[in-house]
């Protein structure tokens, strides 16, 4: 497919990024001459893909934005008809070998979620790839309330691994942020050092946002009343936290 240059500004990512909306994503490949895939389990990433190109992101697995000189990342988000999240989107990869890092302001996660483009792609697992459709995008970094609760997770789940307890750790710990396995088969494994400091092999994990904290900031909703118990959106994404298996960003 065909791909446009990087954007020179944030208000030119901003334009572009609001030009999607409402446009299908049959369109946009069409615009972009790629064809589209009957079935993502066997396109995985497409949708990302598809994005990153009419956008101009670099895209791809390296450690910089998507965005590089915007300093920007950018998260595609598979939703439903009313606006919630269908599974928990990934941040990066979990640092299990024993690379631990030191803080979270220096951490490769939060440099992942220091600025964002977030667009959403709307539509049920049952339509058409390309008859989904894209939803308003929102450029966003995260409050300094949303940095704290942010910074606690990953704080948690750090300690846990560095202490060799990848095994203790499970899809309930963290209030936004949780860590989930990876791999994409069996053949996929790293190495980490167990509690009692053997090196044993291992499902490589990764970090994720859960559904109910992208869905609230995607609707602009504060930190403090999302996450502070009453969350009037929290029902609606009760269960989206699945893992992503159609390969969306």
């Amino acid at each position: 497919m065909s791909r446009r240059a990087p954007p020179a500004s944030l208000d030119e990512l901003e334009a572009r990024a609001a030009a999607l909306a409402g446009r299908s994503l049959a369109e946009l490949a069409a615009a972009l001459g790629a064809p589209v895939p009957d079935d993502l389990r066997r396109a995985k990433g497409w949708i990302g893909q598809l994005v990153e190109a009419a956008l101009g992101a670099v895209g791809g697995s390296r450690p910089e934005p998507d965005f590089e000189a915007l300093g920007v990342e950018l998260k595609t988000v598979p939703v439903g008809p009313d606006g919630a999240p269908r599974e928990s989107t990934f941040v990066c990869a979990a640092p299990i070998e024993g690379a631990i890092e030191p803080d979270w302001e220096t951490s490769h996660a939060r440099r992942k979620l220091a600025h964002v483009l977030w667009v959403p792609v709307i539509g049920d697992r049952a339509d058409p790839v390309g008859a989904r459709v894209v939803g308003t995008p929102r450029l966003w970094a995260p409050s300094a309330a949303e940095d704290a609760v942010l910074a606690a997770d990953w704080l948690e789940l750090s300690e846990r691994i560095a202490n060799g307890e990848l095994h203790r750790i499970h899809a309930r710990l963290g209030v936004a942020l949780q860590l989930r396995p990876k791999a994409a088969n069996a053949v996929d494994y790293a190495w980490m050092l167990d509690e009692e400091g053997t090196w044993v092999r291992a499902v490589p994990y990764g970090f994720y946002l859960r559904a109910r904290f992208t869905r609230g900031l995607l609707a602009g909703v504060d930190a403090g009343a999302r996450l502070g118990g009453l969350d009037p959106l929290e029902g609606a994404a009760h269960g989206a936290e699945g893992l992503d298996d159609e390969g969306d960003r």
